[in-house]
């Protein structure tokens, strides 16, 4: 009995174990077909379909000729991220590179405030150590990323000229793509100005190289502007230009002619921008202010490709009729007509109704006339609120029955071209709306159309007599660097920025002096300005160096507190030189003891004239240095501030 329960358990180990290698078996296989399955998938639906996928075991190959070297890498780097990079055997071979064409040698080169970025193909017997030396040089401590790839092909023979070509471009464009090949350079660039914009295309036109071309696209700055809005018009006070977008000069010149045909005489101010809807813009816009100039009045408003003639009242309907058909057909394609032809309205009795508001120049806004209703009525109000400010606003009005369609639409819009002013009012009646006042933007007048045709249609009616003031400007308003030296100089005449004895803690009484000088600096825009520490001859001359420079900069520390952009600004201790007064007297050590602000002007460095680019007659670049001193009369300061304003 005992040697038939072993011999039993024996058998049944036995055939667990046979069961077990079957499953394994089965398992492998299954596993094997699988992974040669989705390898082989994978590859086919990338393009490799010269490879053939084997399997043994749990091991992977693949067979096949490559077309390159990198392609083979490719197509390994496929088969792992379908099984794990370790099964994958590589049985492939690299077709003969004699037999493949030579790739086409490019780099694409992307320079800008975050650096220099190089992508593309250079031949291998390029020297990689001086190209990048090169860039390192341009990129003047920017950031470099190189991706450039390198093949073992002959280097075409215009390689280097226009790789040299590119490299000098890059140089002058701190803002710029270059592409290069052995055959062409293109240049697209972005510059400051229309004048710098002509200097750079200028000194690029030098020394190209031979037998290769050369494209260059260097542009300045311009505003995109949607819509893209011209509007002109004539009433009795003769012609007028609301607002004036133009895509190329070509384009300006278009327009102005046009214009001028119909008698404006004023110099037109027409924004060069981007958003034009047409290449054939400047011919739309001409030919619909002629329309106004054949029918002697009226007003087109061209936004986009829409285009909105309003005749005035009284136009012959017949004229009316010839003009508009000769310009429906006369326009480009995409550009389309609407033209109303006005009826003398009925009288209303009681007069129109009519809502106004009024900005002062101290910013009081009053409200005043007819609005349909209550919540129209609060909504006016803190919509003005949140235009013109909490407590600046008086409201007058009078909610009545009876009003026009679209009057709540017309008084918001109103409120809202009025916010564009600094001073003046606008009036709101059923079939106009006039705006009459002063403000410092120069496009304002274009900016106020845009607004109101976008709020109230192509078709409305509006007058707008806008007056451009260079003092409300506040960029145009803004006192130069010297005048802001001279009014530091004026609040520092009888006072003094004073400290506690031997410390560099600015005592009490001089913080009102402190805020005068904070309130000037915030109003002086960006400017780079020296604050220097001054002592007398008391005490050992490092000691008091040491004390100048603490004072001069527990002064930059309180005008940062007080929220003065203090980062071009710099702080220096002299100590006891550069004495002002004798400091052998109390009150000429009194005097010696002082801070000065002073600007801090750049000496200009020539450029050196190179053959390359030959640019040593265009204006020299400044270069900002601190400001010294001159110890004696004979030796000239490296720096000479503009003006002194002497406290302490």
């Amino acid at each position: 009995m005992r040697l038939s329960a072993v011999f039993i358990r024996l058998v049944a180990f036995s055939v667990a174990g046979l069961v077990s290698v079957g499953a394994a078996r089965t398992t492998v296989s299954v596993v094997e077909e699988r992974s040669v399955q989705g390898v082989q998938e994978t590859l086919i639906n990338q393009g490799y379909l010269w490879a053939n996928v084997l399997g043994d075991g749990l091991q992977v190959i693949i067979e096949g000729q490559a077309p390159t070297e990198a392609v083979r890498f490719r197509a390994i780097s496929a088969a792992g991220g379908i099984v794990d990079a370790s099964r994958v055997i590589d049985n492939m071979s690299v077709a003969d590179s004699e037999k493949i064409a030579a790739p086409e040698f490019a780099i694409e080169i992307l320079r800008n405030d975050s650096g220099v970025s190089l992508i593309g193909l250079i031949p291998a017997s390029t020297d990689r150590e001086d190209l990048a030396d090169q860039i390192r040089d341009i990129a003047d401590g920017q950031p470099v990323t190189d991706l450039l790839e390198v093949a073992d092909y002959p280097t075409p023979d215009n390689w280097r000229r226009a790789l040299n070509y590119g490299f000098r471009a890059l140089e002058m464009l701190p803002r710029s793509k270059i592409s290069v090949n052995a055959d062409r350079v293109i240049v697209n660039a972005i510059s400051d100005s229309p004048e710098e914009k002509h200097r750079l295309e200028t000194a690029l036109a030098r020394n190209t190289p031979d037998d290769v071309a050369l494209s260059i696209d260097i542009s300045a700055p311009r505003p995109v502007i949607s819509p893209f809005t011209v509007r002109f018009g004539i009433d009795e006070d003769g012609p007028m230009f609301d607002a004036c977008a133009a895509d190329t000069s070509e384009a300006v010149a278009a327009i102005i002619a046009a214009a001028s045909d119909a008698g404006y005489t004023d110099q037109v101010n027409c924004t060069l921008a981007l958003g034009a809807p047409s290449r054939r813009w400047g011919e739309a816009v001409a030919l619909a202010i002629k329309a106004v100039g054949d029918l002697e009045g009226g007003t087109v408003t061209i936004a986009d490709t829409d285009i909105t003639y309003l005749a005035p009242m009284g136009t012959d309907p017949r004229k009316f009729d010839d003009v508009i058909g000769a310009l429906e057909n006369a326009l480009p394609d995409a550009f389309a007509v609407i033209a109303e032809l006005p009826v003398m309205p009925e009288a209303i009795p009681g007069g129109p109704p009519r809502f106004t508001a009024t900005l002062s120049p101290e910013g009081e806004v009053q409200l005043r006339g007819r609005i349909p209703d209550e919540l129209t009525n609060t909504v006016a109000e803190n919509f003005a609120i949140a235009k013109f400010g909490q407590g600046n606003i008086t409201m007058g009005t009078r909610v009545v029955d009876g009003l026009p369609s679209g009057w709540s639409v017309r008084v918001l819009a109103g409120i809202e071209a009025l916010s564009e002013l600094s001073n003046g009012s606008i009036v709101v009646e059923p079939d106009t709306l006039e705006i009459r006042g002063n403000t410092g933007n120069e496009v304002a007048s274009a900016d106020i159309s845009r607004l109101l045709i976008e709020k109230l249609g192509q078709t409305a009616d509006f007058d707008i007599d806008v007056t451009y003031v260079k003092q409300l400007d506040p960029i145009a308003s803004l006192p130069t660097p010297e005048e802001c030296i001279a009014q530091i100089s004026s609040v520092t005449a009888d006072r003094k920025i004073t400290f506690d004895p031997s410390s560099a803690d600015i005592s009490a009484g001089a913080v009102p002096l402190i805020d005068d000088i904070a309130d000037i600096l915030k109003k002086c825009g960006d400017l780079r300005i020296q604050v220097a520490g001054f002592t007398d001859s008391q005490g050992r001359e490092e000691m008091n160096q040491q004390l100048s420079q603490r004072r001069a900069d527990a002064v930059l520390t309180a005008l940062r507190a007080r929220r003065v952009p203090v980062s071009t600004f710099e702080s220096i201790g002299f100590g006891e030189e550069n004495p002002i007064a004798d400091n052998d007297t109390e009150d000429g050590r009194e005097a010696n003891r002082r801070i000065e602000f002073s600007l801090i002007v750049p000496e200009p460095i020539p450029e050196e004239e190179t053959t390359l680019e030959a640019i040593a007659e265009e204006s020299p670049l400044p270069t900002a240095t601190p400001d010294e001193d001159a110890t004696d009369e004979e030796e000239a300061p490296t720096e000479e501030p503009a003006e002194d304003a002497a406290t302490e």
